[in-house]
C-alpha cells in the first residue's frame, strides 16, 4: 500500500484545484488532505469535509487553534467525525503559539482520547509572521512524554531541524515524521535519508508529496531512484529496501486510520 501523508486542497500561496488533486492521487491508494491555515476554520473544514465525500482515497484533517478554538469533546466531534476528517493538523508557529500550551495539551488530551492522529505542520513554506521559534520539533517532547497514546507526525521531518526530529522520533514509539520529496532538491533529500537511515529511524519516515508542491508519482521515483542519482560519486548510500520500505508503509495501520 502506498500513502501520501502529506498533501492540500487549499495553501495561501497556491491554487488548487479538486480535480487537479483527485488526479494526483492516483499514483497512491490513500493520501492525507490539510485543512489549511486560515481564519475562517469553520469553513475550511467544511470545504475539506466536501471534498472527501468525492474522493474515496482521501482522509482529511480538520485544522484547530486550540488558543482559539472552543475546546470540549463535543466540539471536537463537531469538527471531526461530524464532517468526516478523521484526525487533526495544528499550524503552531502560524498561529504563534507554544505546541506545548496549557489549551494545546488540552487538545492532545482529548485526541488521545478518541484516537484522533495529530499533523503538526511546523514547517516550510513560512510566512512573514510566522514563530519560527515554535517550529522546533524538541518542543514536542513535552507532549510525547505526556501523552504516550497520543500518535502524532511532524510535517516535513521538521524541517529546517532535522537533527531534533531524528532525537524526538528515536526517543518516543508514538512520533512519526512525513517525509515530503522535493525533487528538485536532490542534496536536501539525500541529506535528510542519510541522516534517518544514520540515526536508524527509517521505519518512523512516512512517505509524502507535499502536494501541490510536488507530484506523488516523482517524489516516488526520486525516492526509489536515491542510489542511482548517487552511482557515480563515493558518497554514502542507503540500502534500496529501506527506501522501498518508506514508499510501501501501511501508514493507515500503523497509525489507526484503517
Amino acid at each position: 500500500m502506498i500513502v501520501d501523508c502529506h498533501t492540500h486542497i487549499s495553501c495561501p500561496d497556491q491554487t488548487v484545484d479538486a480535480q487537479q488533486h483527485q488526479r494526483a492521487c492516483q499514483d497512491v491508494d490513500a493520501c492525507f488532505v490539510l485543512a489549511a491555515c486560515e481564519s475562517d476554520r469553520s469553513r475550511v473544514n467544511q470545504q475539506l469535509s466536501e471534498y472527501i465525500s468525492e474522493n474515496p482515497k482521501a482522509i482529511g484533517f480538520a485544522v484547530v487553534d486550540p488558543t482559539a478554538d472552543p475546546l470540549s469533546r463535543k466540539d471536537l466531534k463537531s469538527v471531526t467525525a461530524d464532517l468526516g476528517l478523521r484526525a487533526v493538523v495544528l499550524y503552531c508557529a502560524e498561529g504563534n503559539y507554544h505546541p506545548a500550551h496549557s489549551r494545546a495539551m488540552r487538545l492532545y488530551e482529548l485526541c488521545e482520547e478518541q484516537e484522533l492522529v495529530v499533523f503538526f505542520h511546523n514547517c516550510p513554506p513560512f510566512s512573514p509572521n510566522a514563530s519560527l521559534d515554535f517550529s522546533r520539533p524538541w518542543l514536542l517532547d513535552e507532549v510525547a512524554r505526556t501523552f504516550p497514546g497520543l500518535r502524532f507526525i511532524v510535517g516535513r521531518m521538521g524541517m529546517p531541524y532535522l537533527e531534533q526530529t531524528f532525537c524526538l522520533l528515536s526517543k518516543h514509539a508514538n512520533a512519526y515524521a512525513d517525509l515530503s520529496i522535493n525533487p528538485q532538491k536532490i542534496w536536501q533529500v539525500y541529506n535528510t535519508v542519510l541522516g534517518a537511515y544514520e540515526s536508524a529511524v527509517m521505519d518512523k519516515l512516512l512517505f509524502g508529496s507535499g502536494y501541490p508542491y510536488a507530484l506523488p508519482g516523482v517524489c516516488i521515483e526520486t525516492l526509489l531512484g536515491f542510489n542511482k542519482m548517487l552511482s557515480d560519486t563515493h558518497l554514502p548510500q542507503v540500502p534500496r529496501e529501506k527506501l522501498r520500505s518508506i514508499v510501501q508503509r501501511d501508514s493507515l495501520t500503523l497509525l489507526g486510520l484503517t
